[in-house]
């Protein structure tokens, strides 16, 4: 019975890189070590099962956890008074960091949601990677003091992110992009508890949910929620 249950779960080379070098060529499994065995093809049993039409927030319980600056960030924004789209681009800005990618995560991040919520909250999402790494006095955001000790006093965002942030800055919807880094910045309060569950009408009233599931349903966008599910699959 052991056997039968014993999958090959094969890493991405994305995955991996960084940890290895790609492109140096790896030996296959021996023939020994894949007797018996079949390679994953759904999802990976160490994982939570999603239920068969998955909500945004079952991605939350299930794959996006433990998410409490995101859930800190939407209640900071609620707290504040801002617009409801404002509340689900905190609520969202990171998700691509928590489910599925760090390295250019704001733009990874309104991809995955473009096909379900206003326009004006999946440009925020993306324009929000590039603002964060510059300062704004009229809202009182300055560059933030853990980046310093992140990446160091001398880095500079690549030229890319500074293009991005030039761009921004005469956008019609900058100060919804700003107001997520203005949320983002003091949403790491230990202790601070929120459930997605307080979420529920604003996500139900501004995220087009669709019937079938995320990732079920034919959008530009499902492959990267079914990717998210089932993220060990082997193709």
């Amino acid at each position: 019975m052991s056997r039968r249950l014993d999958k090959m779960v094969v890493k991405s080379a994305l995955y991996m890189s960084g940890d290895i070098d790609p492109s140096v060529p790896r030996p296959p499994p021996s023939k020994a070590e894949s007797a018996g065995r079949h390679y994953l093809m759904a999802e990976d049993p160490r994982l939570k099962p999603m239920p068969k039409a998955p909500t945004l927030i079952d991605f939350f319980r299930y794959r996006f956890g433990p998410a409490a600056h995101l859930l800190q960030s939407a209640r900071l924004a609620l707290k504040n008074g801002l617009d409801e789209k404002v509340v689900l681009a905190c609520l969202l800005h990171d998700i691509a960091v928590f489910g599925l990618i760090r390295a250019d995560h704001g733009y990874w991040g309104a991809q995955l949601i473009e096909p379900y919520v206003d326009e004006e909250v999946s440009w925020a999402v993306r324009a929000h990677q590039a603002l964060r790494f510059y300062p704004d006095a009229s809202v009182g955001y300055e560059y933030p003091e853990a980046y310093l000790r992140m990446f160091g006093s001398d880095y500079a965002p690549d030229p890319y992110i500074d293009a991005e942030y030039q761009r921004a800055r005469d956008h019609r919807w900058y100060m919804t992009a700003r107001l997520v880094t203005l949320n983002d910045l003091y949403a790491f309060e230990p202790g601070v508890v929120v459930d997605i569950e307080d979420f529920t009408d604003i996500i139900g009233r501004n995220f087009k949910q669709p019937k079938e599931g995320l990732g079920m349903d034919n959008t530009s966008a499902s492959h990267m929620w079914r990717t998210i599910i089932a993220p060990t699959k082997f193709l």
